[in-house]
């Protein structure tokens, strides 16, 4: 076998992992070894014949499993950027291992010992802000973990968590195959309706998997806008249809029966740790704290929603009907009509937008953003090794021209990448040996097109991710566990959340919004329209992000729970909160990959919302400035991106806003306000 890349140091500009010289064969050796070092040094932390203190206990662990850390940072942004059969297999096998070499390390009694002494003597330590945070936070860690049961119930923690880092790789890979086997090959007959760039995206898409004529995928950028324009309905039926079911059909690629696994396991875990359901268990970390916090904010947008979605539906019905449909709406018909009652409100035409939103333009406009804000530029580099072509690598520097770290740009959607948009890192931020600066990457699942133009909500979701970027790259903190996103669930979303902003302001869109071909800016009275039409269809939007922020707290609810039947269970749920037949859960059970492919997002995926009342009161700050840019304002914003989790996060918010934060704005961002009972 040629020499391993993992075993060697690397020169590469700011150490970026030697992609093209990474094969799936050195993975395996690569994590035996990382596992070994790592129990090494814990086992040396242990041993160690001194008191604890917290440089040889708190900082020694900081220091521990460097190798594993940089092994699993590519492994596993590969397997989910650019995965292949030979990858999937080795995350089969190791993620059990690796959840079984966590375990061992977080119940270690040697361990937790020296970290609880330290922990019980935290005020006589003379300790910085930052290092009582983290050791804090190190110290529940072991309790959360289960390092305070009794030998019988770790052990048993042990098994549950290996078991369930299995399901969990097992739901995320079974809802990739879905993604990769279905598509829709359109003939000439088949494209009523659409506009020219979905049927070059959708030429594109045929072209890379080999069959003529045109191809709908079950990328999100592929579907949704077919779902929007074609006026075939029944093949929109069938989009929707193969959408929704991801995951849920019968055979190897089922997750309907690894869900009723996954949440009995959660359940078990959380009533060894003394909570009655994993729901208690998960909030009880969290900014919101418990499920009734969680309940009453979903409860003060769950009914206003319905009832301007009821409104919105009634516009709909009205105009299927004058076109000749006496059917009810169904959910494929939503983004349809939608369309064509959004197009006669506002004289609004996405067909007409989206050639002002090229792709390269709204990068270059969230660039632009963060170096008005924030003081850093973008640079770009094409001497470095990528794991795909379609990746793009940009230096970052400060004001002072000082290295801040490097952003990758993974834009397009593609075989081989699952579905959706995501910020991660090949490597985070620390000083705790001397700096270590960041390697950031963005996914998005853009469809390909020349050139490729996005949705206004492609733009933001654009914006979103590179706000989650921003988190990493401007982080300044001593310590790797409290590095850039590494805040608690439903504080993380709050950077990239406010960041959206920026996108829709109309300073932004008069520069960067270029028509495609004539490069000339969009026109003002488009743009005002476009701005008049934000709050359209929230009701639906906001029902079907609800609903299965909702479904989550009733998967996580349940003390003792038994889903025999998921189909079953999710339609009890929909109907006990009223569900609007009309629409959809935006992520149904069978793919809602948040809650089942990793426990990240576990009785937690309200926290976009709660993200959202921060976001929506934090930018008022700005508009009450009269300045999106206001210096001042964008200081105090920029020290929370930096900040990581060195402090409490509402400590975080409070110091930029000078103020708890309200609800109103949210509402009036969603068009709820008013509506609320």
């Amino acid at each position: 076998m040629t020499e391993n890349p993992f075993f060697e140091a690397w020169t590469t500009p700011f150490e970026l992992p030697p992609f093209d010289r990474i094969r799936p064969e050195h993975f395996s050796p690569a994590f035996d070894r990382g596992m070994a070092e790592q129990l090494a040094e814990v086992e040396a932390i242990v041993a160690a014949p001194e008191p604890p203190d917290f440089g040889n206990t708190v900082e020694a662990l900081e220091r521990s499993g460097r190798l594993l850390d940089r092994v699993a940072g590519v492994f596993f942004n590969l397997t989910s950027s650019n995965t292949n059969d030979a990858l999937d297999e080795i995350e089969r096998d190791y993620a059990p291992r690796l959840a079984q070499h966590g375990m061992r390390i977080a119940l270690d009694p040697g361990l937790f010992r020296r970290i609880d002494d330290l922990y019980g003597r935290r005020l006589q330590l003379g300790l910085a802000e930052d290092q009582m945070r983290l050791l804090e936070r190190r110290h529940l860690g072991f309790i959360r973990s289960g390092a305070a049961l009794a030998p019988e119930a770790k052990a048993r923690m042990a098994e549950l968590s290996e078991r369930l880092a299995t399901l969990h790789t097992l739901f995320g890979q079974n809802v990739l195959q879905d993604e990769k086997q279905w598509q829709l090959v359109l003939g000439e007959e088949d494209l009523d309706g659409l506009p020219a760039d979905l049927r070059a995206s959708a030429a594109e898409a045929a072209r890379e998997r080999g069959v003529g004529g045109w191809a709908i995928t079950l990328a999100r950028s592929s579907a949704e806008p077919f779902l929007t324009f074609s006026a075939r309905r029944d093949l929109r039926q069938a989009v929707y249809e193969a959408w929704t079911r991801r995951g849920a059909h019968a055979g190897a690629h089922d997750n309907r029966p690894l869900i009723g696994e996954i949440v009995a396991l959660r359940a078990e875990q959380a009533r060894l740790l003394g909570y009655g359901n994993y729901a208690a268990y998960k909030l009880d970390d969290s900014m919101a704290k418990d499920v009734p916090a969680v309940r009453r904010l979903l409860d003060q947008v769950w009914e206003p929603a319905k009832k301007k979605a009821a409104e919105e539906c009634a516009d709909l019905q009205a105009v299927a009907r004058a076109e000749g449909m006496n059917e009810p709406l169904a959910p494929w018909d939503w983004r349809y009509y939608a369309e064509k009652v959004r197009k006669a409100r506002y004289d609004l035409d996405e067909a007409e937008v989206k050639p002002y939103f090229v792709l390269d333009n709204m990068i270059r406009a969230a660039f632009n953003t963060a170096e008005r804000l924030f003081g850093v530029t973008f640079a770009e580099r094409t001497d470095l090794p990528v794991y795909h072509p379609d990746v793009r690598i940009y230096e970052v520097t400060d004001a002072e021209g000082r290295a801040v770290g490097l952003f990758l740009h993974d834009n397009f959607a593609r075989s081989g990448k699952r579905s959706g948009a995501w910020m991660s890192s090949y490597r985070d931020q620390q000083t705790l040996d001397g700096p270590v600066l960041p390697i950031i990457v963005n996914n998005n699942n853009v469809a390909r097109a020349e050139p490729t133009l996005l949705s206004f909500d492609d733009a933001r979701t654009l914006f979103h991710e590179f706000g989650h970027g921003l988190h990493g790259l401007l982080s300044k903190v001593r310590y790797p566990s409290q590095s850039g996103t590494a805040v608690r669930r439903d504080f993380v979303e709050f950077p990239s959340q406010v960041f959206e902003h920026w996108m829709a302001i109309p300073e932004t869109l008069r520069r960067y919004a270029l028509h495609e071909r004539t490069g000339e800016p969009i026109p003002e009275a488009l743009l005002q329209r476009l701005l008049a039409a934000r709050n359209f269809n929230q009701g639906f939007a906001t029902v079907e992000y609800a609903a299965s922020a909702l479904l989550d707290l009733a998967f996580h609810e349940q003390a003792l729970p038994d889903i025999a039947d998921v189909g079953a269970f999710e339609q009890a749920q929909l109907q006990h909160i009223g569900m609007p037949s009309e629409i959809g859960p935006r992520h149904w059970p069978a793919h809602f990959q948040h809650l089942f492919a990793g426990s990240g997002y576990a009785a937690g995926y309200y926290a976009y919302l709660w993200a959202e009342v921060l976001d929506a009161d934090g930018f008022a700050a700005f508009d009450e400035a009269g300045d999106p840019f206001d210096p001042a304002l964008a200081a105090r914003l920029k020290d929370i991106y930096s900040a990581g989790d060195t402090r409490d996060p509402m400590e975080l918010y409070i110091a930029f806003r000078g103020r708890p934060p309200h609800v109103e704005p949210l509402l009036e961002k969603r068009g709820l306000k008013g509506g609320e009972a």
